[in-house]
């Protein structure tokens, strides 16, 4: 079945490398193209061997007193660099598939939402450090000895810092697909595995895109609490950049401190121009706009493969499996089901549902009651309870602060892709800096001016919330049609007028997705940010971050389990009273 080519979006099938935004250079003639396909051949081939040497050390066997040492020797700090890459990578291919199925399935089944996305809620405020101690005690028995059982625990790790913003951003997508693309495809009757991938991924591209590029800055964000773990008083170490990084701000060592600093710098800003950029400026074909914008984003590394024939070779190479694919996705039926259900039918659904789900959810909780009850009684959840107050304030400040501060400079840069271009390293940068590695610089600060941690953890905190904010912004502000820019300045419409009128209307579903993961990923980043150390020197602040970090380290797991009990109900209470009912607003009035 063919699909009409004046539909915008349905045509750029996501398997297709060439789409109508191409850029200036990939227009010229071909000039040297055996040169091309030579240099893009030779890069491929040195990945591979560089991630099959580095995976190599993946496999070792381990020992607790030998590897549990850290060797801060700058020398190593490109094979830990490496390493740390490798996890990353590895991560972020699980979070994507984790994203695809979770958000499609919540978007998809009116009952499986009300259970996936509050657990989602609560997914996404379960520490890293809550993750490691279950992460670490299962797969070390899963690969006894080995090595690999602490490289799966790391890359769980990176995984849960990284998934939630990408399954919100790519759930919001589905739920708040465009109403013609919508009954085009049932008028077509695609299957539901073509709808997926010809109309449903498009049209969310370019938030999934800027959403992993934010969730990969996350797993940098995280990257010493993965790879130094310390959980119930034993302590592993993995080679990397982040337990590198731990080690010499453990010995106070400001010179490898900034080695470590600067070889963060070189791998943020290798894989902006190496990945990123490349793939933010391919999104861009993705827009659902009726005419071509006049300036568009450019990236040297797409240039180069859009020259390059390799692609096209491998593209008819994996036609027939991609015929294949097709052919197999029709058992999921097609795109024709009714709008109209009968509501005995759906009722009695629901009431079977509720109490299956309502069950399991009150055996949970009666077990967990039952465990704290006899571990240390009950009475355990009133000091989280009172910390997680403090820790709420700093969340509430942090993200309003952020709103006013980067909404509109998301959306400045979102409009011009000069400035995307300009903007998109340094944002990267700031937006993968690990807290930890500020943490001489805080000591510092606060032991001389006076001013207590309780304010200070703030910063730290946005350190690792207030990017997804600004990158929701400049996504939304990105998937704004040309055309209703146009309009406006044809209209003369500006200032005030224009942000009500356009500007938040057009990204509003996409600051709701950067306000409810940055207000998630607030208190996760809590507990990196209310307990600094550097050297001999330790600043603890009031608050539940502080609370769940001494009970992981101490591996107190009844005061653990209170904590991130406590956390989580913090966050789902935040989300269901401000963020949810924000994102029902985004579907119903704000939704191009």
């Amino acid at each position: 079945m063919s699909v009409p080519k004046s539909v915008p979006g349905l045509s750029r099938g996501p398997l297709q490398s060439r789409g109508p935004l191409q850029s200036r250079a990939a227009r010229r003639p071909a000039r040297m193209t055996w040169v091309v396909d030579v240099v893009v051949a030779a890069a491929v081939l040195v990945l591979l061997y560089i991630a099959l040497r580095v995976g190599q050390g993946t496999t070792v066997r381990f020992s607790t007193a030998r590897d549990a040492a850290v060797d801060t020797d700058p020398a190593r700090l490109p094979y830990d660099a490496a390493r740390s890459l490798l996890r990353m990578f590895a991560a972020l291919v699980v979070s994507v598939g984790f994203t695809f199925g979770y958000a499609y399935a919540a978007a998809r089944s009116r009952r499986l939402e009300r259970v996936l996305i509050p657990a989602l809620d609560i997914l996404q405020s379960v520490p890293v450090l809550a993750f490691l101690t279950v992460a670490v005690t299962g797969f070390l028995a899963l690969f006894p000895r080995s090595m690999l059982g602490l490289e799966c625990a790391a890359v769980f790790a990176i995984f849960t810092s990284q998934a939630w913003n990408m399954t919100f951003g790519f759930y919001h997508s589905l739920v708040s697909l465009p109403r013609e693309l919508d009954e085009l495809s049932r008028s077509f009757r695609f299957s539901r595995w073509m709808r997926f991938w010809k109309v449903e991924l498009p049209a969310g591209m370019i938030g999934l895109v800027w959403n992993g590029m934010l969730s990969f800055g996350g797993g940098w964000f995280f990257l010493v609490a993965s790879e130094a773990i310390s959980v119930d008083n034993q302590r592993y170490a993995l080679p990397g950049v982040g337990s590198y990084a731990g080690a010499a701000i453990a010995a106070g060592d400001l010179g490898r401190v900034g080695w470590a600093i600067a070889t963060m710098a070189v791998l943020v800003l290798g894989v902006n121009f190496l990945f990123w950029r490349p793939l933010t400026a391919w999104a861009e074909r993705f827009k659902n706009e009726q005419s071509e914008a006049t300036e568009v984003q450019r990236s040297a590394v797409l240039d180069l493969l859009r020259r390059s024939r390799l692609p096209g070779l491998v593209g008819r190479a994996l036609r027939p499996v991609g015929h294949a694919l097709n052919r197999a996705g029709r058992v999921f039926g097609t795109d024709d089901r009714p709008l109209a259900v009968n509501p005995v039918r759906q009722r009695t659904g629901d009431l079977a549902f509720a109490l299956v789900s309502g069950g399991i959810v009150l055996w949970g909780l009666i077990d967990l009651g039952h465990y704290l009850a006899h571990a240390t009684g009950l009475g355990v959840f009133g000091e989280p309870l009172l910390l997680g107050l403090a820790t709420l304030a700093r969340v509430v400040v942090l993200v309003a602060v952020a709103t006013v501060v980067w909404v509109p400079i998301g959306v400045r840069i979102g409009f011009s892709p000069r400035l995307t271009r300009i903007a998109q390293p340094l944002v990267q940068i700031v937006a993968s800096f690990p807290a930890n590695f500020l943490f001489p610089l805080v000591v510092w600060l606060l032991l001389r001016t006076g001013l207590s941690i309780d304010l200070g953890g703030i910063l730290l905190m946005a350190l690792g919330a207030q990017w997804y904010i600004l990158f929701n912004a400049i996504a939304g502000a990105m998937a704004i049609p040309s055309d209703l820019r146009e309009a406006m300045d044809d209209l003369g419409v500006r200032g005030w007028q224009r942000w009500r009128r356009l500007v938040i209307p057009g990204i509003f579903p996409a600051y709701v997705t950067g306000g409810i993961t940055a207000s998630g990923g607030a208190w996760n980043a809590a507990i990196v940010s209310e307990v600094v150390t550097f050297g001999g020197t330790t600043l603890t602040a009031t608050g539940l971050g502080a609370y769940i970090a001494r009970a992981t380290e101490r591996g107190d797991y009844p005061h653990l389990l209170a904590g991130v009990a406590v956390m989580s109900l913090y966050v789902v209470a935040l989300n269901r009273l401000l963020w949810r009912r924000l994102y029902r607003l985004a579907e119903r009035r704000y939704s191009l």
